[in-house]
């Protein structure tokens, strides 16, 4: 499976400067591009690079693939959308290949500037030996304040594949961010408290607008994401854990009933609305498949009104978000585990439903699922949490 790693350098000061250098006369570089691409139409790499190869290694300075990568990325950027004329920020990515990128063992990259290579230390942070073989294609060099990453794609090798002896059902929702058949929740109380803490600092500091408040509100961006992202991490990452050590497969509902299935206040959905269910799912997509774990996909209908004992269906057996009471039986437990106990129910019983889900794509539900905070696909998963 191609994940991309996040890789740490630690640049000396120096090497900082330089490689700063290099990465803003790249992005000129690409500015001029865009603007010659701009005004003749033309947009194709091999089109570009025959008019302006020699030209923007002259007045750039820059060397015969950077020049190269430079036309491949804004060639690239036109194929999305040719409708404006594109510009690139000093400090956007800049693309490296085989040719001025390569490893140095596990501690070391070297890496081609405006002064030529540098050999620079680096921090990884995966969970399994890093194989430069098994490397793949390009990698971008990103500049995020004040400290430079690469985002390199990496082969990792998958586990066989487990034959699953049960399901781990999972139910995703907002008070609880996960439940499962087994009982087991992963509360989302914390996740509220966080974001009023970060959106109240910023209702004061954008209101404050001093020089100070706007740096403070620059440094504090992003805090909130990268909890979220952490938070969805460690959730996906111990589901698939039991999942393997108890021999079975984990069952999903399809994406796009997530957002539609209303159980709490306006207020309360509003304050969470935008909790990265895709995102959780998607970790657990491909965590799974890295340890050998299969996870289906099952039509989500009525797995909240559903009793997981007697299968009477009904709106009004939950009661409230957290309680479920079956009308027919009596039954009784928590609304989310009781649907995720339906979820399991589904995908054990009903195999042709989840077959169905099985095969799609994560771009494919990612359409089903416009509005919902994404940021991480399989290929873009970073290695190490």
């Amino acid at each position: 499976m191609l994940l991309t790693m996040k890789i740490k350098l630690l640049p000396a000061e120096e090497q900082k400067v330089s490689l700063l250098e290099t990465m803003e006369r790249f992005n000129e570089a690409c500015n001029f591009i865009s603007e010659t691409a701009w005004q003749n139409k033309i947009f194709g790499k091999v089109g570009l690079q025959k008019i302006l190869y020699h030209e923007v290694r002259e007045r750039f300075g820059l060397s015969a693939q950077m020049t190269v990568r430079a036309v491949g990325k804004v060639s690239e950027s036109y194929h999305i959308n040719r409708t404006v004329k594109h510009l690139f920020r000093s400090h956007g990515a800049m693309v490296h290949d085989q040719r001025t990128l390569t490893y140095k063992g596990l501690d070391h990259v070297s890496i081609l500037t405006l002064r030529g290579r540098t050999l620079v230390p680096i921090k990884l942070r995966e969970y399994r030996p890093l194989d430069r073989r098994r490397m793949r294609g390009q990698a971008d060099l990103i500049y995020q304040k004040g400290t430079f990453y690469l985002m390199s794609v990496v082969d990792v090798p998958e586990e066989e594949e487990i034959e699953p002896e049960g399901v781990l059902g999972v139910d995703l929702g907002i008070v609880n961010l996960a439940a499962t058949n087994d009982g087991e929740q992963y509360s989302g109380e914390k996740c509220t408290e966080t974001r009023k803490k970060y959106s109240s600092l910023k209702a004061r500091l954008q209101k404050v607008g001093t020089w100070d408040a706007k740096k403070h509100l620059k440094k504090i961006s992003g805090r909130e994401r990268r909890f979220k992202c952490d938070t969805n991490h460690n959730i996906a990452r111990n589901l698939v854990k039991i999942a393997r050590d108890t021999n079975r497969l984990i069952a999903l509902e399809d994406l796009k009933g997530i957002r539609s299935r209303r159980t709490v206040g306006k207020a309360v959905h509003e304050s969470l609305g935008k909790w990265a269910f895709y995102e959780l799912a998607s970790f657990l997509q491909y965590k799974a498949k890295l340890a050998g774990v299969p996870v289906l996909f099952v039509d989500p209908a009525y797995t909240s009104q559903r009793c997981s004992v007697c299968g009477y269906t009904n709106k009004e057996n939950r009661r409230t978000q957290a309680d479920f009471v079956c009308l027919a039986c009596g039954h009784s437990e928590n609304a989310d585990v009781n649907a995720a106990k339906n979820i399991a129910f589904r995908a054990a019983v009903n195999q042709p439903i989840a077959l169905r889900f099985q095969n799609k794509s994560l771009e494919e539900m990612e359409g089903q699922t416009q509005g919902h905070e994404h940021s991480f696909m399989p290929t873009t998963s970073v290695v190490g949490r």
